[in-house]
């Protein structure tokens, strides 16, 4: 018995049943114990991917995602997909190798202080020098990821501490009995190795037995609850803005749409949150949000701040009373002080506040129809944009099209620039935790990880990952991933042949396209190459038929890349963001 045998036993205690990894010396024991204990082990072609995938996998689940990395570059590349499970407030545990206990510091291969470099994106970083620690500290380490605001924890295990004791002394030199030379100095070293190994073996694996895992919940003031009640109840023209926050218990969705729909406020869903409401929903909008904003009396944030989504507080006017609710002390206050501020969770906080207008039904029609106005305006604004002429196809009239080919539970997968954020306005997400974008970091390259770990936590479900051309050269490889562990997504690249979303306002401000050119590659052969399926799209009359084909090849279990030529238009001109 190892050190990995521990881990997976706390895995498996806390009902894992997939973890993510790019294998490595330091972290072999790991996973040939998760394997062992049934424990599906899906290695991909970038660490990056891996804790991407534990990410998207939470999400999804509502448990910590779990990703194992190699130590040193291991560790290193992984560094942007923990920030952005940081912003995203994503629960994500990254296991990493680590040189051994004694020889770190001494030129280890792949040793490097991975603290120093870690501990500024996750909510906390622990260091395992002995296999006493390995249960409680992983077991703590869910704990930490779940409670408050969600967030990614770091665990690096000496690969000493991993291995069999036995297989351990041979590499210290200090197993069998003391031969050769009785040289003070040797004796010194012989006994100072074996009390080293001694204290890293300390426990018995055989006794260590896992625990409970506490997560530690908010709770919620009634007073504020009323408060924010006769505040609602006396305004003309409400609005709520709900947040990636308020999806953190996939288990309360149907609690949180009744919730809303007892409310009765007119609600823009972001992040996460997206899909929650049905897309003909009477509550639901889904345009003009700053124009909206600014006509509003009074706005209720749930779980999400006044940062630069929100012109960092500017789009809610100074005469409307603001209401905000977080999990995060720091954004409860971000940029604007709201009027009302509870420190809670916003689902708690929903919740508790239907239960108000449940006594007191009230409805705001005229503003209601107000806002439905502005919808039906964009709404048309993007059917005549979609009917420009382009060169290929005009983008918005491939994603009006692909719309049809939608199913009631399928998952999109957002990865790129113009062509994903045109897609959001087009293509509502079919139901609840069915849209996964990368957050407010907005990183490229989580296309193929976050598919990964949608089909863990879904498995069953189609999955569509929606690539610009530029973000989808960061995850193409994931496509062998797919093919080797018989995960059918579909992939769809916009391709324009350049980044399109910097171009645009690149050249309008300095009249340069430097490094915003790329070309019309046939990204489709990539699929090919790797076992899956590809196809090409040029022109509007091959869209139903490349699609209907690409479904039926990923009902089959083939990895699909529907490679789609588009031109340009100006829909999104001036959304650069500062």
């Amino acid at each position: 018995m190892h050190g990995g045998n521990i881990i997976a036993n706390v895995l498996q205690a806390q009902d894992i049943t997939h973890l993510f990894t790019l294998c490595g010396g330091h972290i072999a024991p790991i996973l040939t114990a998760a394997r062992e204990a049934g424990i599906r082990v899906i290695d991909v072609r970038h660490e990056a991917s891996a804790v991407f995938a534990a990410d998207a996998s939470a999400r999804l689940s509502g448990k910590p995602g779990i990703a194992v990395v190699t130590a040193g570059p291991g560790v290193t590349n992984a560094v942007t997909a923990l920030q952005n499970a940081l912003m995203a407030q994503s629960p994500v545990i990254l296991i990493a190798g680590a040189a051994p206990t004694l020889l770190q510091g001494r030129g280890a291969l792949q040793d490097i202080h991975q603290q120093s470099i870690v501990k500024p994106v996750v909510k906390k970083a622990y260091s395992i020098k002995k296999n006493c620690d390995l249960a409680p500290v992983l077991e703590n380490a869910f704990s930490v990821a779940a409670s408050g605001v969600p967030g990614p924890v770091f665990i690096e295990i000496p690969i000493d501490v991993l291995y069999e004791e036995e297989l351990v002394r041979s590499w210290y030199g200090t197993a069998g009995a003391a031969s050769g030379s009785h040289r003070i100095r040797a004796k010194i070293m012989r006994w100072y190795l074996n009390r080293h190994v001694d204290t890293i073996f300390s426990c018995d694996l055989q006794s260590l037995e896992t625990g409970t895992v506490d997560i530690r919940r908010h709770g919620i003031s009634n007073r504020q609850v009323r408060k924010a009640a006769r505040t609602i109840f006396s305004s003309s023209r409400p609005v709520m803005i709900a947040g990636s926050q308020v999806m953190l218990d996939p288990g309360m969705i149907p609690q949180l749409i009744k919730a809303i729909e007892d409310i009765q406020v007119p609600v823009y869903l972001t992040g996460m949150a997206r899909g929650l409401l049905a897309e003909d929903h009477p509550l639901l909008m889904r345009h003009k949000r700053s124009e909206v904003l600014k006509r509003a009396d009074c706005v209720l944030l749930a779980g999400m701040p006044a940062d630069f989504r929100l012109d960092y507080g500017r789009t809610i006017p100074s005469t409307a009373t603001l209401i905000s609710v977080n999990r995060s002390r720091s954004q409860l206050k971000m940029n604007r002080k709201p009027d009302i501020g509870i420190h809670s969770d916003p689902f708690l906080f929903l919740h508790a506040l239907s239960g108000e207008f449940s006594r007191t039904k009230i409805s705001w029609i005229s503003w209601n129809d107000d806002i439905h106005t502005l919808q039906v305006e964009r709404e048309q604004k993007i059917i005549a944009t979609s009917k420009e002429k382009t060169g290929y196809i005009n983008p918005l009239h491939f994603l009006i099209e692909l719309k049809k080919h939608l199913g009631e539970d399928d998952i999109l997968v957002a990865d790129g620039g113009d062509f994903v954020a045109s897609a959001s306005y087009i293509l509502h997400p079919p139901g609840p935790l069915s849209w996964l974008d990368p957050g407010v970091f907005g990183t490229l390259g989580v296309g193929g990880g976050f598919a990964l770990g949608a089909a863990a936590a879904r498995p069953g479900k189609t999955i569509w990952i929606l690539y610009g051309d530029g973000a989808a050269g960061y995850s193409l490889m994931e496509m062998d991933t797919f093919a080797r562990h018989g995960i059918p997504v579909i992939a769809v690249i916009g391709n324009d042949a350049g980044w399109q979303q910097i171009a645009r306002d690149q050249v309008e401000y300095l009249d340069d396209s430097v490094a915003t050119q790329l070309t019309h590659a046939h990204y489709n052969h990539i699929a090919e190459a790797f076992g899956g399926k590809g196809y090409e799209i040029r022109n509007p009359r091959q869209i139903k038929g490349t699609l209907q084909k690409a479904k039926k090849a990923s009902r089959k279990g083939m990895p699909v890349l529907v490679n789609v030529h588009i031109g340009t238009t100006d829909f999104r001109k001036g959304s650069i963001s500062m």
